[in-house]
């Protein structure tokens, strides 16, 4: 029986002695968290090969956010090089459409805004009502569309991927991968290259109202001129971005950055490693001359004057 107490005794002691490993602070507040990771996936490839040159979790599925866009404009460049639409055409702005929230481009409910400017709207802003509007246009109904683009998907071999929607909302079993949108960007950029005279611009205007592209690449990183940002709080921040020195283009995603600042900083860094690896030099300087062309507006979708 002493020696029970004794061991009794000297495990009391020890319990009060060590500290646990979520202790409170001396405030009797509880220890902070771990800090997250700042991303939670990433990719990069030269765009011509597809040779990976970088990855880290590509395949952990995560919600595309805006990033689903790029399908919906892959869809709208095929409709038009297949005659199925002009981007002259009128589309009717729906209630829905006009309803939709987050990042738009203020289209009024009931008026007739033409393809294109959709479509700019959709690829330099983000707009979630240019988005199901074009949907609406080109699949007659949301869910036809919708359909498309994940037989699309499946085409293009982006086989852990769903879509629920056009813009990328958040939505019930709507996921991808940093791999599937590698795949995704460098088929689309592949068969519509005048695409990215889209893409690299910097502003859009509509009905009276300018707003900024909010890839920061195209401001910051020599030779950018794509593509796509994306944002849920679910996922974080998600970027498609591209770059090209000299004959070398490279396609690099980042997703579930934490801020973005990250998004930006790590995208760079992936493209420096990429170019680095590819054995492709840095240019001397940043100069303005860096920053993408004007588009050529015989090429792509043009803008209101």
């Amino acid at each position: 029986m002493k020696r029970v107490l004794t061991l009794l005794a000297a495990l009391v002691f020890l319990a009060g002695a060590l500290p646990l490993q979520a202790a409170p602070s001396r405030r009797g507040r509880p220890a902070p968290p771990l800090p997250r990771p700042s991303w939670r996936a990433a990719i990069v490839a030269d765009a011509a090969t597809g040779t990976i040159l970088f990855q880290k979790n590509a395949d952990e599925l995560l919600p595309p956010a805006s990033l689903t866009k790029v399908l919906t404009l892959y869809l709208a460049f095929e409709a038009v090089r297949q005659g199925r639409a002009r981007w002259r055409d009128p589309v009717r702005i729906s209630p829905r459409a006009w309803r939709m929230e987050g990042s738009r481009m203020f289209v009024d409910v009931g008026t007739d805004v033409s393809l294109g400017d959709l479509v700019l709207g959709t690829a330099i802003v983000s707009a979630n009502d240019a988005a199901l509007a074009v949907a609406e246009h080109l699949g007659v109904t949301e869910a036809a569309f919708v359909a498309a683009m994940n037989d699309r998907a499946q085409a293009l071999g982006m086989s852990r991927s769903r879509f629920a929607n056009p813009n990328g909302l958040p939505a019930k079993g709507q996921f991808t991968t940093a791999r599937d949108m590698l795949k995704l960007a460098r088929a689309y950029l592949s068969r519509f290259p005048a695409a990215l005279t889209v893409h690299a611009r910097r502003n859009f205007t509509y009905n009276g109202i300018s707003q900024h592209n909010r890839n920061r690449l195209l401001r910051q990183y020599p030779g950018a001129d794509g593509v796509k940002t994306g944002y849920i709080s679910e996922s974080g921040y998600h970027l498609i971005a591209t770059a090209r020195r000299g004959d070398t283009r490279l396609v690099a995603v980042v997703l579930g950055a934490s801020t973005p600042g990250v998004r930006a900083r790590e995208t760079i860094r992936l493209l420096d490693e990429g170019f680095a690896r590819m054995g492709v030099t840095p240019p001397p300087a940043r100069t303005r001359s860096d920053v993408a062309r004007p588009p050529e507006r015989d090429k792509i979708p043009t803008a209101r004057p």
